[in-house]
C-alpha cells in the first residue's frame, strides 16, 4: 500500500514538473522603427494596409480578384494544404489521450489421439472465448506530445499564411496585368489616332503633289511612317490578346475577353505621405510563415531531446474469458484484468538519438538565418517600394508636361505646314516625337498605379 501512494506521488510530480526544450522566444530583430526615408509613423489604424477589397477600388479589377480567390489552382492547392495540415493537428492532439482497442478472440483446439493428452484419456477438443479492452497510454513525462502538438500547431498555422501569401501575390500579379491591359488599351487608342493623323496628312502631301508643291520622296515617307503606326497597332492588339489570356487563367477561366475600365481620379486607398511603420512587417504573410517555421523547428528540438530520457508507459487490459460461451457472460466468475506499467530507457541507440537533437538544433538556427533574412528582405521591398511611388509620380508630371509641348509643337506644325511654311519633314519629325510622347506618359502613367500595388504586395496585403 505504501509503494502505490510513493509511485503514485512520483508520477504526479514528474508528469507536472518536468518538461524537456525551451519555449520559443522571438530572435532580436532591431527592426528600425520607419523605413528608409520615411517619417516615424505611430501605428494607427489608418496606417495598417488593407485588404484587396480595402485597398483597391477598381470594380473590374475587384471582380477579376474575387473570381480567382475562387478558382486559381495555386490558391485552391493551397487551401488543400490547411485542411491536410488541419488533420494533422487534431492527430497531435489525440496523442495526449490513452489508445484503447477492443479484442474479440475465439479459439477451438482438438488434440491427437496420440498426444499426450489423448493417451491420458483426457478431452480431445477444448475452446476459449475472449473479449477484452486494452488501454495503453504513453505519459507525456518529458513534455514530448506538448512539443509534437506545438509543432503540429505551427505547421498549421504556417499553412494558413502560405495561402495568404498566395493570395498576396495572386492579387499582384492580377493587378499587374490588369493595369498594363488598360495601358495598352490607352495606347492602341493613341497609336490608332496617330494613323489617322498621318493618313490627313499623307492626303495633303498627295494633294500637294499633284499640284507640283511636293515630291514622290515625301509621300513615300509619310506611307513610311503609316505602315509603322499599322506595325505599332498590330503588336500593342497581339499584347492585349496575350495579356487577356493571361488574365484569364490566372482567375481559373478558359482564355477570353476580360471586362475591364479606368477611373483615373480613384483607383486605390490612400497611401500615407509619411508611410508606414517598419513594425507592419511581422504582418507579412511569408515572414509569419518564416516564424511559425522557426517555432516548429524549436519544438522538434524539444521532441529529439525528450527522446534520449527514459519513456512511461502503463497499459490496462479487462474483459470476460470463458472455456464455453454458455459461461462467457457469468460474472465475477468470467471478468478478468491486467495492469502494466514500465520505463524504457534508451541505452544502444541514445548516440543516434543525441545526433538527432544535434541536428534539430541546427536546423533550429537555419531557421532563424532565415527569419531574419525574410524580414530584411521585407523591409527594403517596401523601402524600395515607396521610394518607387514618390519617384513614378515625379517622372509620370514630367512626361505630362513633356506631352503637353509637343501637342503644341503638333498643332504648330499643322498650322505652319498648311500655310506652306513648314515643310513635310518637320510634320513627321513633331507628330512621332508626340506619338512617342504620349506612349510613353501612359506608360508611366501605368507605372504610378503599378506602384500603388507594389506597396500593397511588399506590406503583405492586409490579411487579417
Amino acid at each position: 500500500m505504501k509503494l502505490k501512494y510513493v509511485i503514485y506521488i512520483f508520477l504526479t510530480g514528474v508528469f507536472f514538473s518536468c518538461s524537456i526544450g525551451k519555449n520559443y522566444q522571438r530572435p532580436n530583430l532591431d527592426l528600425p522603427g520607419t523605413f528608409r526615408n520615411n517619417a516615424l509613423v505611430e501605428m494607427e489604424k489608418d496606417t495598417v494596409i488593407h485588404p484587396p477589397h480595402g485597398f483597391f477600388r477598381n470594380i473590374g479589377l475587384l471582380a477579376l480578384l474575387d473570381t480567382a480567390f475562387l478558382r486559381n489552382s495555386d490558391l485552391l492547392v493551397a487551401v488543400k494544404n490547411i485542411e491536410s495540415a488541419a488533420w494533422s493537428l487534431k492527430a497531435a492532439k489525440l496523442d495526449f489521450f490513452p489508445e484503447i482497442n477492443a479484442r474479440l478472440n475465439g479459439t477451438y483446439n482438438r488434440a491427437s489421439e496420440n498426444s499426450a493428452i489423448g493417451q491420458t484419456g483426457q478431452e480431445l477438443s477444448s475452446e476459449d472465448y475472449n473479449l477484452s479492452a486494452a488501454l495503453t497510454w504513453d505519459v507525456d513525462i518529458w513534455g514530448k506530445i506538448r512539443r509534437g502538438k506545438e509543432e503540429a500547431v505551427s505547421n498549421y498555422l504556417q499553412t494558413s499564411e502560405a495561402r495568404k501569401a498566395v493570395q498576396t501575390k495572386l492579387v499582384f500579379d492580377i493587378a499587374q496585368g490588369y493595369y498594363n491591359l488598360l495601358m495598352l488599351d490607352e495606347q492602341l487608342d493613341i497609336a490608332v489616332r496617330s494613323r489617322e493623323l498621318t493618313d490627313s496628312t499623307l492626303f495633303i502631301v498627295r494633294l500637294q503633289y499633284e499640284v507640283n508643291d511636293a515630291n514622290l520622296l515625301g509621300i513615300k515617307q509619310i506611307e513610311a511612317q503609316l505602315q509603322q503606326n499599322n506595325l505599332l497597332i498590330s503588336q500593342i492588339e497581339q499584347s492585349i490578346f496575350a495579356q487577356e489570356n493571361a488574365l484569364s487563367l490566372l482567375c481559373g477561366n478558359y482564355a477570353g475577353h476580360i471586362e475591364r475600365s479606368w477611373d483615373k481620379e480613384d483607383e486605390f486607398h490612400k497611401i500615407p505621405p509619411e508611410g508606414y511603420p517598419a513594425s507592419v512587417l511581422i504582418a507579412r504573410p511569408d515572414i509569419r510563415a518564416a516564424e511559425l517555421a522557426l517555432r516548429a523547428a524549436n519544438a522538434r528540438v524539444g521532441i529529439a531531446q525528450a527522446s534520449m530520457f527514459p519513456a512511461l508507459n502503463i497499459s490496462l487490459t479487462g474483459g470476460l474469458n470463458s472455456l464455453t460461451t454458455s459461461d462467457w457472460f457469468s460474472t465475477p466468475a468470467s471478468l478478468f484484468g491486467t495492469v502494466a506499467g514500465g520505463l524504457v530507457q534508451p541505452v544502444f541507440n541514445r548516440g543516434r538519438l543525441k545526433a538527432n537533437y544535434e541536428q534539430a538544433k541546427i536546423e533550429r538556427e537555419k531557421a532563424v538565418v532565415n527569419f531574419r533574412q525574410k524580414v530584411l528582405e521585407g523591409y527594403s521591398q517596401v523601402s524600395d517600394a515607396l521610394q518607387n511611388r514618390m519617384e513614378n509620380e515625379n517622372q509620370y508630371t514630367f512626361a505630362l508636361k513633356r506631352e503637353e509641348a509637343l501637342e503644341e509643337g503638333v498643332r504648330s506644325a499643322n498650322i505652319m505646314f498648311k500655310a506652306g511654311v513648314a515643310n513635310y519633314l518637320d510634320v513627321i519629325s513633331v507628330q512621332s516625337n508626340y506619338l512617342q510622347a504620349r506612349l510613353e506618359t501612359t506608360r508611366l502613367y501605368t507605372n504610378k498605379a503599378l506602384s500603388n500595388v507594389e506597396v500593397y504586395y511588399s506590406l503583405g496585403g492586409g490579411w487579417e
